[in-house]
């Protein structure tokens, strides 16, 4: 497994978003890392309901989400630590290639 793309940046609580292909070539769209409460972790895909909630796409135990999170994380970088833009710091343009979808 590995990650396929990320696209780093600063959407809300959300710090980026990535694919994740598989050892037999599958290609999962729409994970991201969003910054929580007690740190970051790793949302599943997910898609809007018909009721405004967003409900996951792709469903994984916990042994399989926990390596998601470990390359996610590695592939992140030892910036995602560090929660928030520095002061007087921009979060970085979104062009076309950052839209998550």
């Amino acid at each position: 497994m590995q990650i396929e793309r990320i696209n780093k940046g600063q959407w809300g609580k959300i710090r980026a978003f990535f694919d994740l292909r598989t050892d037999e070539g599958l290609i999962v769209k729409g994970f991201k890392i969003v910054e929580g409460a007690t740190g970051p972790f790793v949302g599943m895909p997910s898609q809007k309901g018909n009721d405004g909630q967003y409900y996951d796409t792709v469903v994984a135990e916990a042994e399989l989400k926990e390596e998601i999170t470990r390359l996610a994380m590695e592939a992140y970088g030892s910036d995602i630590v560090q929660s928030g833009a520095q002061a007087g710091e921009e979060p970085p343009p979104i062009g076309d290639d950052d839209i998550p979808f």
